[in-house]
């Protein structure tokens, strides 16, 4: 799109291949993807050389993350595992690495001085590589704070702004406003909040709903991004597949996936027309989904 670059992260929700998935966003119309690490990724860079498209990132598995905060075999074995995506990225040339720091909702939010050493480690192996990890907002703000802190000399340590995110399992915190001036990737999103009326935080509030679909203020949210000058691929990550016992996502799951795909591509380009500053304020800006 005129003057932005958009991405869209593939997905095991889609229900077609990755590569076809790459091959589909090219179709429609995004400039670039992200995907999960796994053991096809240079087979994916192929692709991307292939058809012209960026291959902007690559998620780092989370399911050990809060064992990274520990000082045994299990948390050695998560450091392996994301020293391994360092790895795989350099040589697959994808130039960022997403990191969750932390997974669960029991947290007493006590980051450990062995969890910054166990980061340490893999930023110190992604610097050597020249891979960037960026961080994302999700639960356990604690330990987010520990390692932006902890990293903030380190040129390749920076942010991954999940706006969804934001909304549930940060309580509508403005996490920009944090780390805004570190924001080197995007996971865009739309969502309903968190759901407990008493303010429990919980996955099934992480809805990864298509933007304008949800409660965000998209004004708002473009405005932020300039604010600190992101001016880099704008990158989203949707879902098909509603949580349990939910079903804000089933209308995805309904439509042809080619269909869904053009509809992500619809509702991207007006979130990057509203971010040019130029746009923000006309008053013929369609943002409806009806």
């Amino acid at each position: 799109m005129y003057k932005s670059r958009l991405c869209l992260g593939t997905n095991s929700q889609f229900g077609i291949s990755t590569k076809k998935q790459i091959e589909l966003l090219k179709q429609t119309g995004f400039d670039g993807f992200f995907t999960e690490w796994n053991s096809e990724i240079m087979e994916y860079r192929r692709l991307a050389d292939k058809i012209d498209m960026i291959y902007q990132s690559v998620h780092a598995p989370f399911g050990n993350a809060s064992k990274m905060w520990e000082n045994n075999k299990e948390s050695e074995n998560a450091v392996n595992e994301l020293i391994s995506c360092v790895r795989d990225c350099a040589e697959a040339e994808v130039p960022i690495m997403i990191v969750h720091t932390y997974i669960g909702f029991d947290s007493e939010d006590i980051p450990t001085k062995e969890g910054i050493d166990n980061f340490g480690r893999v930023v110190e192996e992604a610097d050597k590589l020249n891979v960037k990890i960026a961080f994302e907002n999700t639960e356990g703000e604690e330990y987010l704070k520990a390692v932006m802190d902890a990293f903030s000399h380190c040129d390749n340590v920076g942010f991954c702004w999940d706006s969804g995110h934001e909304m549930c399992y940060n309580k509508g915190k403005d996490m920009l406003n944090l780390y805004g001036d570190r924001l080197i990737a995007t996971h865009l999103n739309d969502n309903l909040g968190v759901s407990d009326f008493n303010g429990k935080i919980f996955w099934t509030d992480d809805l990864h709903l298509l933007p304008f679909d949800g409660i965000i203020n998209w004004e708002n949210a473009v405005k932020r991004l300039n604010t600190y000058g992101y001016d880099d691929i704008i990158t989203f990550e949707l879902n098909t597949i509603s949580k349990p016992n939910r079903h804000e996502n089933d209308k995805y799951k309904k439509m042809p996936i080619e269909e869904y795909i053009a509809e992500c591509y619809v509702r991207a380009c007006k979130v990057a027309y509203m971010k040019n500053e130029n746009n923000l304020h006309r008053n013929d800006i369609y943002i409806t989904t009806d």
